[in-house]
C-alpha cells in the first residue's frame, strides 16, 4: 500500500490550518471534546486504544462518542479521521470527513472539512486507481476554496489531483497560486516548487516532505537534497537486529561517501534517552547524519509508516520512494545504480550550464 501523502501534508500543514487540535486531552474537556457522560467514558476508551495502537477499535470508539455526545464531538471525528489515515483506510476517512459537515458553522470550518475529505479521495484515486476520486476530490478542494480563499493548502491538494488527472496547465497554476500566497520555507513550499518545475513528479509516489536538525547542527530537508540518492534508516539503541545491522549502515555510509548519496538515519529512542543515543553514536563511530524522532509517534515515523524496525527507505534523486530493508543482499547494487544516475544527471546539467551563453558571460 502507499503510504499517505495525505497524512504527510495534514503534519505538515496543520499548523497553519487548525486541521488538527493538540493531541493531548486535557481535563474539564477542551471546547470539541465531549461532555455527555457515556460519551466522555467511550472517549477514554479510544484514547486507550490509541495509545495501545490499536486503531481500529480507537476509531470505532472515537465515532461512537461523536454519537453519543449528539455529534457534537468534533475531536471525536477528527482523531478519527487522522487516524483512519495512519491505516490506510481512505475511504473510512472519507466517511468520518463527511460526518463532519452537519456541525460545520463557520466558512472556516466548512472549508477545512471539505479539504479533509478531498485528501481522503485523493488517496482513494492513488491507491484504487479511480479517475473518478480525483474528480470527486477537485469539487472538495475547490469548495474548500469558495468557503475560505485563505485556505491555500487546497491550491496545493487541487493541484496534486489535477495533475494525476493530466490536466498539467491547470495543476501548474495551482501550485502557483500555493506558492505565491505560501513564502514561508516550509517542507510543502520546497514540494511545490519541485512539483511546479516538474510535473510529472506530482504524479510519483514521492517520499513525504520533511526537515530535520541533525546532531551536528545541520538543517536539512527532503527537498532540499533534490539531485542526491537518501538511504533513511529507522533505528533504535534497544532494537538488537538494528544494532546487527549497524555494519551495513555503515559500509554503505563509507562505500558512497564521495557520491551523491546521503545516509539519514532516524533514531526512535525516547527522550528519556536521548543520553543513551548520543552516546551509542560516538561511540560506535556513527559520523553520517543522525536524527532522533522520539519514537513510533514521532512526526516523521509517523509520515512514513514505520511500525517495525530496522525499516530503511530508499528515496531516488527525484524524490521518489522505494522501500527496501537492510538485509536485502541486492540494496547496495540498487543504490549503486540510482547512485549512478543521479550522477549523470548531475554531469549533464553541469554540461548544459557551461554551455550557457548567459553563465559564460557572467
Amino acid at each position: 500500500m502507499r503510504r499517505s501523502l495525505a497524512f504527510s501534508l495534514l503534519l505538515a500543514l496543520s499548523a497553519s490550518t487548525a486541521v488538527f487540535a493538540a493531541d493531548t486531552p486535557a481535563t474539564p474537556p477542551k471546547p470539541g471534546e465531549p461532555t455527555d457522560p457515556k460519551a466522555l467514558k467511550t472517549w477514554n476508551s479510544a484514547l486507550d486504544w490509541e495509545r495501545h495502537r490499536a486503531y481500529g477499535s480507537a476509531i470505532s470508539d472515537f465515532r461512537k462518542a461523536n454519537k453519543q455526545d449528539g455529534g457534537h464531538c468534533s475531536e471525536c471525528l477528527r482523531r478519527a479521521y487522522r487516524l483512519a489515515l495512519t491505516t490506510g483506510d481512505y475511504k473510512g476517512a472519507e466517511e468520518i470527513a463527511r460526518e463532519m459537515l452537519p456541525s460545520a458553522v463557520t466558512n472556516e470550518d466548512k472549508a477545512n472539512v471539505h479539504y479533509l475529505i478531498g485528501l481522503s479521495l485523493q488517496e482513494q484515486g492513488v491507491n484504487k486507481k479511480r479517475d473518478s476520486c480525483f474528480t470527486e476530490s477537485c469539487d472538495e478542494f475547490r469548495a474548500a476554496l469558495d468557503a475560505d480563499q485563505n485556505l491555500i493548502a487546497a491550491h496545493f491538494g487541487l493541484g496534486v489531483s489535477l495533475a494525476h488527472m493530466h490536466q498539467d496547465d491547470q495543476a501548474r497554476k495551482e501550485f502557483s497560486s500555493y506558492l505565491e500566497r505560501e513564502n514561508s520555507a516550509s517542507v510543502v513550499h520546497e514540494r511545490a516548487k519541485r512539483y511546479l518545475a516538474n510535473i510529472d513528479l506530482a504524479r510519483a509516489v514521492m517520499a513525504p516532505p520533511f526537515a530535520v536538525t541533525t546532531l551536528d547542527g545541520q538543517h536539512i530537508s527532503l527537498d532540499g537534497l533534490a539531485g542526491k540518492v537518501v538511504l533513511i534508516d529507522f533505528w533504535a539503541t534497544w532494537c538488537g537486529p538494528c544494532r546487527e545491522a549497524l555494519p551495513h549502515i555503515r559500509k554503505i555510509a563509507q562505500k558512497f561517501s564521495e557520491q551523491p548519496l546521503v545516509v539519514l538515519s532516524i533514531s526512535l529512542d525516547s527522550d528519556k534517552d536521548e543520553a543513551k543515543w548520543k552516546d551509542f553514536v560516538a561511540k560506535n563511530g556513527m559520523t553520517w547524519l543522525q536524527y532522533r524522532d522520539g519514537g513510533f509517534d514521532g512526526s516523521i515515523a509517523k509520515q512514513f509508516g514505520v511500525h517495525a524496525i530496522p525499516a530503511t527507505f530508499t528515496i531516488d534523486a527525484d524524490g521518489v520512494l522505494e522501500d527496501q530493508h537492510v538485509g536485502d543482499a541486492d540494496i547496495e547494487g540498487k543504490l549503486k545504480k540510482l547512485v549512478a544516475r543521479a550522477a549523470e544527471v548531475q554531469k549533464r546539467k553541469q554540461i548544459e550550464v557551461a554551455a550557457d551563453p548567459v553563465n559564460q558571460k557572467n
